[in-house]
C-alpha cells in the first residue's frame, strides 16, 4: 500500500482527559466528559479540511469520527513515560513471540469465588471468622483435651459438622453454578483470520485477528479493522456492560476498512500503539503507525469509536474482523466489575444483639455455679466443663435456618405469579422489606412510563395538540419542491405554514437517533438513547417527514407525499449532556444546483438554559409553564445560520481550543457559546407526555397509608415533577404544596425552614440548587424538618444529590430506606439504600442490575413490601425465637441437672439424644414456620396499617426475648423438676428416657400453639418428625430404658410433664389475645 499522509503527527480524539495514563488508571472518566465531536482534522498550523489518507480505497473514510489534536509522538511519549508505556501490537500473521514475552493476561472468564486449592481455606476462614462459629469450633476441639471432655465427642463435632456442611454444601453448588456459566462464555468459538480455524475464547491472546458474526458476544476488547457495511459501520449492544438497551454505533478503522482478506491486512506493515488498560468505557486513544513501502511511518488516531468491549454483542447484521487488543482482566468489562458490598439485615443485627446476651448469661450460669460449688480444686476446669455443657444455649443452628428461611422467601417472591420477571439479586436482607419507613423514588420511568408520546407543539402564536395534529400534516404536504432555498432561506413574512414547516424539519434533524433496517423482515426501526428523541422522530414521521438514512457524515430526510429526499452534511455534533442539558448539530444542506449549500445550527434543549440563548420572547417562559402544569416534558428548538465567513470563524476558534490539555471542555464550550449559542431564531416549543405507570395512584396510597413517608429525586423541572406528583396523588388531595426554589442566600433558606416546622403537614417541592445550600449550610435543620413532612419532591437533582440525601436520612433517622428507579441517573441511590429496587426500564438495566431486588412495575412495589416483606420478617422473628428456645429448654435441664447433682458438670443427654435434638427431631416442625402466615394476603392490602406495626420493632426487642427466656426457663424447670419426682436420680435410663420424650413433645406442640395458619408442609413436618421420633426408640437402647416405655407409668408421667410444661404458656397467650388482642388477631376469621 502507497499512501501519502500531509504530516506524520499523532492524532488523539478530542475527549476531557488528562495525558498522564497514570492519573487516567486512577481516575473514571465520566461518559458525558466525551461530549462533543466534529468532522475534519484539526492541525496547529491550518484549520484546512485535509484528508488523513489519499487513497482511492479509502475515499469514504477520508473523515474522522471525533476532532482530534495533533501532537508529536516523541512529546506524547514523553509525557506518558513517568508510569506506563503503549503497548504495540503487530498487525502481522501469527503472534512474534516478542508480543507474547509481554505476558499479556489470558482471556480466561473467572467469575469462581474458589479453586480446587483454595476452596477449603477460603471458606473455613469465611465461617470461622464469625464468633459463634469460631466459638462451637473451640467447644468441639475441647472435647479432645481428656480433662474437658463430657461424654462423646460426636456431640459437640456432630452439630458443628452438619451446620458446616450444609453451609459447605450451598458455596459449592453456587461456585459451580459459576464455574458452568464461565466455561460456557469461556469454550465459545471464534474463527481466526489467520488460519481460518476456530479458537476459544478462552485461548485468545493479543494480537489475534478474529471473525464476529451477528449476536456473537464480543470476547475481548478489540479493534474493529473491518466491516461488510460499505461505510464501515457496525451496532453493539452495550446493555451487559453499561446497562444501556439503546445500540452504540462503532466504525472501522479508516487505514483497514478496504482490506478484508489475511493477506492485504498483513501486507500494511501495521502497528498498533494502545494506551495502558483504564476503568472508562468512554475513553480510548491510541494510533495505528503503518510503514510505507519507502519506510515513511504514517500515523492514524484511534478513537472509543473503533473499540468493541468485552462483553457487549454484535448487533448489526454484517460479519466483522478485529483485532484483539485487551485481554481478561485487563478487558474495560473486567476492570469495571467489582464485587457487591454485602448488606447485613436490620433483623440480624437485632439476633447478633441477642445472641451476645445469651453469650454472657452462658458464662455468668456457669461462673454460679462454680460459685456454689465452692471454687474447688481444678475449678477452672469445671468452669470449662459447665461452659461446654450449656452450649446449646447459644443457638449454633440459627444462622443456617435464618440463610434457608431467606432462600425460600426468595423463591416464594420470584415465583409469585403477580409479580412476574422479578429477580432476588440480594437474597440477605428479604427481612429489611418489612420494615421500610422511607421510599425514595424517581420520576421518569418509574412512576412514569417512559413511553414518550409527542402531545404538544407550540409555534408563538399558534399551539397544536391531539386532533389538532393534523393540521401540521397538512402544512407539510403543502410543501412544494420548487427549490430548497425557498424553504430554509430568510423570509421576511412569517406565515403559519412556514414556521410549521421549519419546526418539523429543525426536529428532524436536531437528534442522535440513527435508522437500522433488519434486512429479513425489512422494517426501518430506531435506535436512541433518548425516549424523547425517539418520540419526536416518530412524531415528524407521522407528520409526513421521515428520518431516512443517518451515518456519521449525513443525514437523508424524506418527504412521504412526494419521495423527495433532503440530503445534509453533518459538520459537527453535539451531544446532549445532563450538565449542558441541550444538544445541537451544525449541517451543510446539499443541494444540486448549489455545490456549498447552507449551513445552520439547530439546537433543542431544556428551557431553563435555552431562555439565554433564543432571541427574547414573551411567550416562552409562560408556556413552558402552561406545559409542565399538564404534566409535559419541554424541549426549545432554534436555529442560526451561518454564513461561510462565519463558520470558517468558528472553526478556527474551534480548533484552536481544541488544542488545549487542559479545560479543553471549557475552552471549546466557550467558543461554541460565543459563536454559535447566541441570538438563535426561537422556533417552538415541544411537550412529550410520559404517562403514568400502571396502578401508581393506588399503590402510593396504599404505602402511604402503611406508614411508610415517600420522597420524589428526579432531575426534571418543578412545574412537570409537581404536575406528576399531584397526577400520581403522591400529594394528598387538598395538601398544601410549599416551593423552595432557586434560593440564593442562608438566610432565606432558614426562613423557609422556620416555616415548614411550624406547618409539618405540607409537601416540600425543592430544587438542586437550594438543595445544595441546604446541603452547605444546615443540613441537619433540613433533614430533621423535612424527615417530619409526610412527603417531599427534590427536583433537579443529580445524581450525586440523590445518594447524598438517602444517606443523611439513614444517619439521622436510623431508620430502614429503600430507593427505587430504572435508570442509571438512580444507581447512585439504589446501592446507597438499606433496599435498592430497580425498574427493568426502557433506560436500560443499569439501576435493575445494582438493585437488591429487580421488578418490572412501580405497582409490584406494594405487594413486595406489604405482603412478602412482611411475612419475611414476621416468620424470620418466629423462626428466631424457636430456634432459641429450642436451644435454652434443653440447657435449662442440664443446669437443673448439675444443680441436683451437687453442682458437678454432669451430661443428662449424651451422644446421639445432643445431635438428633437440634437435627432430626425439631429442625422440620420449626424450619416449617417459614410457610406460617397471621392474615391472608388480601388483608394485608386492605389493612396497611398492618405494615406500619413491623417498623416500630415491638415483634423482636428485649422484651419479647425475655419473655420466651422467661417461657424456656419455666418449661425446661418444669420438666425435670417432675421427672425428678417422678423418676429420682437413682434410674439414669428411665429419667432420661421421660425427659427427652418430654422435650420433644413440648417442642412439636409449641410451635402447634404458636402456628397462625396451617400449611400441608406445617402438617407433613409435625407428623413426619413424630413418626421419625417413635420409630427411631428401638434403636436408643444406650440412653432409653426401652422396657419402661411399654409400662402405663410412661404414658402418663410423659402427659403430665408436657401438660405442665405447656398449659401454662398457652393460658397466658391465650388470655392476652382476649384481653389485649395484637391487630392481625383481630382480622383473623
Amino acid at each position: 500500500m502507497q499512501a501519502h499522509i500531509p504530516n506524520s503527527k499523532f492524532s488523539i480524539p478530542l475527549q476531557s482527559m488528562k495525558i498522564d495514563t497514570a492519573q487516567q488508571s486512577l481516575t473514571s472518566i465520566d461518559s458525558e466528559s466525551c461530549s462533543i465531536y466534529s468532522q475534519h482534522e484539526i492541525t496547529e498550523n491550518n484549520n484546512d479540511q485535509t484528508p488523513l489518507i489519499k487513497n482511492e480505497n479509502i475515499q469514504l473514510f477520508d473523515i474522522l469520527p471525533h476532532t482530534p489534536f495533533s501532537m508529536d509522538l516523541a512529546e506524547l511519549k514523553q509525557q506518558n513515560s513517568t508510569n506506563h508505556s503503549y503497548r504495540s501490537i503487530p498487525i502481522v500473521s501469527g503472534l512474534n513471540s516478542s508480543t507474547n514475552s509481554r505476558n499479556y493476561p489470558s482471556n480466561v472468564i473467572s467469575n469462581a469465588k474458589y479453586n480446587i486449592f483454595t476452596f477449603i481455606p477460603i471458606f473455613f476462614y469465611e465461617q470461622f471468622k464469625h464468633f459463634l462459629n469460631l466459638y462451637f469450633l473451640l467447644v468441639a476441639l475441647s472435647q479432645f483435651i481428656i480433662p474437658l471432655r463430657i461424654g462423646y465427642l460426636s456431640t459437640y463435632i456432630a452439630p458443628l459438622i452438619f451446620v458446616i456442611s450444609v453451609t459447605m454444601g450451598k458455596e459449592l453448588l453456587d461456585d459451580l453454578a459459576r464455574r458452568k456459566r464461565d466455561n460456557e462464555a469461556n469454550s465459545e468459538p471464534y474463527i481466526i483470520l489467520d488460519n481460518n480455524l476456530p479458537k476459544k475464547s478462552r485461548d485468545l491472546k493479543v494480537g489475534d485477528i478474529i471473525f464476529i458474526q451477528k449476536d456473537k458476544r464480543i470476547p475481548s476488547d478489540i479493534l474493529l479493522l473491518h466491516t461488510n457495511n460499505p461505510n464501515g459501520e457496525c451496532f453493539i449492544k452495550t446493555d451487559q456492560l453499561d446497562g444501556e438497551t439503546d445500540w452504540k454505533l462503532r466504525t472501522s478503522c479508516a487505514a483497514t476498512q478496504p482490506f478484508f482478506s489475511n493477506e492485504s491486512l498483513f501486507s500494511l506493515n501495521a502497528i498498533v500503539y494502545a494506551p495502558p488498560p483504564i476503568k472508562s468505557i468512554h475513553m480510548f486513544f491510541g494510533t495505528l503507525s503503518i510503514k510505507s513501502s519507502s519506510k515513511d511511518i504514517y500515523n492514524y488516531p484511534l478513537t472509543v469509536d473503533n473499540m468493541l468491549w468485552a462483553n457487549t454483542v454484535l448487533a448489526s447484521g454484517d460479519p466483522i474482523i478485529g483485532l484483539v487488543i485487551y485481554t481478561g482482566i485487563e478487558t474495560r468489562q473486567a476492570m469495571n466489575t467489582s464485587k457487591a458490598g454485602t448488606k447485613t439485615g436490620l433483623l440480624e443485627l437485632e439476633i447478633n444483639n441477642l445472641t451476645k446476651i445469651l453469650c454472657v448469661l452462658t458464662f455468668i450460669l456457669s461462673f454460679i455455679l462454680v460459685l456454689f460449688n465452692g471454687f474447688e480444686e481444678k475449678w477452672y476446669i469445671s468452669l470449662f466443663k459447665f461452659l461446654i455443657l450449656f452450649s446449646s444455649i447459644i443457638p449454633i443452628s440459627l444462622r443456617v435456618n435464618l440463610d434457608l428461611g431467606k432462600s425460600v422467601y426468595a423463591y416464594q417472591i420470584e415465583h409469585d405469579p403477580e409479580l412476574e420477571g422479578t429477580i432476588v439479586r440480594t437474597s440477605t436482607i428479604p427481612e429489611d422489606l418489612g420494615r421500610i419507613e422511607y421510599l425514595l423514588t424517581d420520576k421518569t420511568g418509574t412512576l412514569t412510563q417512559n413511553d414518550m408520546k409527542m402531545k404538544k407543539l407550540h409555534i408563538g402564536t399558534l399551539g397544536y395538540t391531539n386532533e389538532a395534529m393534523s393540521e401540521v400534516a397538512a402544512y407539510i404536504r403543502e410543501y412544494k419542491n420548487n427549490s430548497n432555498t425557498q424553504y430554509v432561506g430568510q423570509r421576511a413574512k412569517k406565515e403559519i405554514g412556514n414556521k410549521i414547516r421549519d419546526i418539523v424539519f429543525a426536529l428532524s434533524v436536531c437528534h442522535n437517533v440513527t435508522p437500522t433496517i433488519d434486512s429479513n423482515r425489512n422494517i426501518v426501526s430506531y435506535q436512541s438513547s433518548s425516549p424523547d428523541e425517539m418520540a419526536i422522530i416518530q412524531w415528524t414521521s407521522s407528520m409526513g417527514l421521515t428520518l431516512h438514512q443517518r451515518d456519521r457524515h449525513t443525514i437523508q430526510l424524506c418527504y412521504q407525499h412526494t419521495g423527495e429526499l433532503v440530503e445534509m452534511k453533518i459538520l459537527h455534533n453535539f451531544p446532549f449532556t445532563s450538565k449542558s442539558k441541550r444538544m445541537g448539530i451544525i449541517v451543510q444542506i446539499m443541494e444540486k444546483s448549489n455545490k456549498d449549500g447552507d449551513i445552520w445550527f439547530f439546537q433543542k434543549g431544556a428551557d431553563v438554559v435555552m431562555q439565554k440563548i433564543v432571541m427574547a420572547s414573551d411567550w416562552l417562559d409562560e408556556e413552558c409553564n402552561n406545559m409542565a402544569r399538564e404534566g409535559l416534558r419541554t424541549l426549545v428548538i432554534g436555529r442560526k445560520k451561518l454564513s461561510k465567513e462565519s463558520y470558517d470563524v468558528f472553526v478556527k476558534n474551534y480548533n484552536q481550543a481544541a488544542l488545549n490539555l487542559f479545560d479543553r471542555d471549557k475552552a471549546i464550550a466557550e467558543v461554541i457559546a460565543k459563536f454559535l449559542e447566541c441570538n438563535l431564531e426561537l422556533l417552538g416549543l415541544t411537550g412529550v407526555e410520559d404517562k403514568l405507570q400502571k396502578d401508581v395512584k393506588p399503590s402510593l396510597e396504599l404505602l402511604r397509608n402503611a406508614g411508610i413517608k415517600i420522597w420524589m429525586l428526579t432531575g426534571d423541572k418543578a412545574e412537570t415533577a409537581k404536575c406528576v406528583a399531584v397526577n400520581s396523588k403522591f400529594i394528598s388531595r387538598g395538601q398544601y404544596i410549599h416551593i423552595i426554589t432557586k434560593a440564593k442566600s442562608k438566610e432565606y433558606i432558614i426562613e423557609q425552614l422556620e416555616f415548614l416546622k411550624n406547618k409539618q403537614d405540607s409537601c416540600l417541592l425543592i430544587d438542586g440548587e437550594s438543595l445544595q445550600l441546604y446541603m452547605d449550610f444546615c443540613k441537619i435543620e433540613f433533614i430533621s424538618t423535612a424527615t417530619k413532612l409526610p412527603s417531599v419532591i427534590a427536583c433537579r437533582c443529580t445524581p450525586t444529590q440523590k445518594a447524598e440525601i438517602v444517606k443523611l436520612i439513614q444517619n439521622y433517622t436510623f431508620r430502614k430506606v429503600c430507593c427505587i428507579g430504572d435508570g442509571g441517573n438512580d444507581v447512585s441511590m439504589i446501592q446507597a439504600a438499606d433496599v435498592g429496587i430497580g425498574i427493568v426500564g426502557k433506560e436500560g438495566h443499569q439501576a435493575s442490575l445494582a438493585a437488591d431486588f429487580s421488578v418490572t412495575q412501580f405497582y409490584h412495589l406494594t405487594k413486595l413490601l406489604v405482603w412478602h416483606g412482611r411475612n419475611s420478617y414476621k416468620r424470620s422473628v418466629k423462626l428466631t425465637r424457636f430456634v432459641i428456645h429450642r436451644g435454652l429448654l434443653i440447657s435449662v435441664c442440664q443446669v437443673y441437672y448439675s444443680i441436683v447433682s451437687g453442682f458437678t458438670p454432669i451430661v443428662l443427654f449424651k451422644g446421639w439424644l445432643m445431635v438428633g435434638y437440634a437435627t432430626i427431631y425439631t429442625m422440620a416442625p420449626v424450619f416449617s414456620l417459614v410457610f406460617d402466615r397471621d392474615v391472608n394476603e388480601y388483608l394485608t392490602f386492605l389493612y396497611p396499617e398492618l405494615y406500619k406495626e413491623l417498623t416500630k420493632g415491638k415483634t423482636l426487642n428485649y422484651k419479647t426475648f425475655f419473655i420466651w427466656v422467661f417461657i424456656s426457663v419455666y418449661q425446661g424447670i418444669s420438666i425435670m423438676l417432675l421427672s425428678y419426682i417422678f423418676i429420682g436420680l437413682n434410674k439414669m435410663k428411665t429419667l432420661t428416657t421421660v425427659t427427652f420424650t418430654a422435650l420433644i413433645l413440648n417442642e412439636l406442640i409449641m410451635v402447634i400453639i404458636e402456628m397462625c395458619t396451617w400449611h400441608k408442609i406445617m402438617i407433613l413436618a409435625e407428623i413426619a418428625t413424630l413418626i421419625i421420633y417413635i420409630v427411631s426408640i428401638p434403636f436408643l437402647n444406650d440412653y432409653f430404658d426401652l422396657n419402661y416405655i411399654k409400662t402405663i407409668d410412661f404414658f402418663w408421667k410423659t402427659i403430665v410433664i408436657t401438660s405442665v410444661s405447656l398449659i401454662p404458656p398457652w393460658i397466658a397467650k391465650t388470655l392476652k389475645r382476649k384481653i389485649k388482642p395484637p391487630n392481625y388477631a383481630k382480622l383473623q376469621v
